[in-house]
């Protein structure tokens, strides 16, 4: 009710000063948490956290202006069409930034760690 307004306007001044300065598409702005909340009111007329279904937005950088990807239940509970897990997305940042999503690092004792095991996400990129 009193943050999504100035988050609505905060994001949408960034979007259209980075597109006048030219810097758009170099510039992956991305908004994202790792839950959701409930779909439901509880007993308390609030929501708790949900990890079963959740809302990013991507801009610039690569990503394809008004595209709306997946899909939930009539419940806007659990995600029923083109699932997308935090690994994808992670898999999609590292694409867009120009690294090989399944690229090995080593650890400090030594040991191959891939940096993502998801896939990137091609329906959103432009």
């Amino acid at each position: 009710e009193h943050l999504m307004p100035v988050m609505d306007q905060t994001l949408s001044a960034l979007i259209e000063d980075l597109e006048q300065r030219g810097l758009l598409d170099e510039t992956l702005v991305l908004i994202q948490s790792e839950f959701g909340h409930t779909p439901k009111f509880n007993a308390r007329a609030g929501r708790d956290h949900w990890g079963s279904a959740f809302s990013i937005a991507m801009a610039g950088g690569g990503i394809q202006g008004g595209v709306v990807h997946g899909k939930t239940d009539a419940h806007a509970a659990f995600p029923v069409d083109d699932i997308v897990r935090p690994r994808d997305i992670l898999a999609t940042v590292f694409h867009l930034l120009g690294y090989e999503p399944h690229t090995e690092i080593l650890d400090p004792l030594n040991r191959p760690i891939r940096i993502s095991h998801g896939k990137v996400i091609n329906e959103i990129l432009g």
